[in-house]
């Protein structure tokens, strides 16, 4: 069984970094209010919020299959608490704190008509920083960090970020240059 925890954990975590790259592209995109990958803004939408729920139900398996695995030998607070493991504090604290960021991001979503569309988007912009704390927990941590096929996902994640912000990028500074 715990070998089974182990593969588990591996491959939801690796999953799930690819969706929040999916979820950040699609993010980045949508909000520079022109028609994104050939898509209306609704549909653009759509899939990020759905990527986005598959991400972090997938971020939770992650953690729960690590947090039952005795190999990988996590506590309960390493889970909430950054910096606190004894395995590779760095890089386990970058993930903890990559996937605190994330919780932070689903409350404040589904308090998004609580909080106002203002506020939310204002807390919204901490997904620009748990993308990147997730690609390092991701390189930085566990036993495939070596791995030639976690670096070729890592550099495709990465080169999919840059792109959508050098489209975003010059999205705005298109729609500058026509005012």
């Amino acid at each position: 069984m715990s070998e089974a925890l182990w593969y588990l954990g591996r491959g939801t975590g690796v999953v799930s970094l690819m969706l929040l790259t999916v979820v950040v592209v699609l993010g980045v995109g949508s909000r520079s209010g022109q028609p994104a990958f050939g898509l209306p803004r609704f549909a653009v939408a759509a899939v990020h919020r759905n990527a986005s729920m598959l991400a972090v139900s997938l971020l939770a398996v992650h953690v729960v299959a690590l947090t039952l695995d005795p190999y990988a030998q996590l506590r309960l607070v390493d889970v909430v608490v950054p910096f606190d493991g004894t395995y590779r504090p760095l890089w386990l604290g970058l993930g903890t704190l990559a996937g605190d960021l994330v919780l932070a991001l689903v409350v404040t979503s589904l308090l998004r008509h609580r909080l106002g569309l203002r506020t939310w988007r204002a807390l919204h912009w901490t997904a620009y920083a748990a993308w990147p704390l997730a690609l390092l927990h991701a390189v930085g941590n566990g036993s495939d960090n070596g791995a030639i096929w976690l670096r070729a996902i890592a550099l495709a994640c990465i080169v999919a970020a840059g792109g959508a912000l050098a489209w975003r990028l010059s999205q705005v500074s298109r729609l500058d240059g026509a005012r």
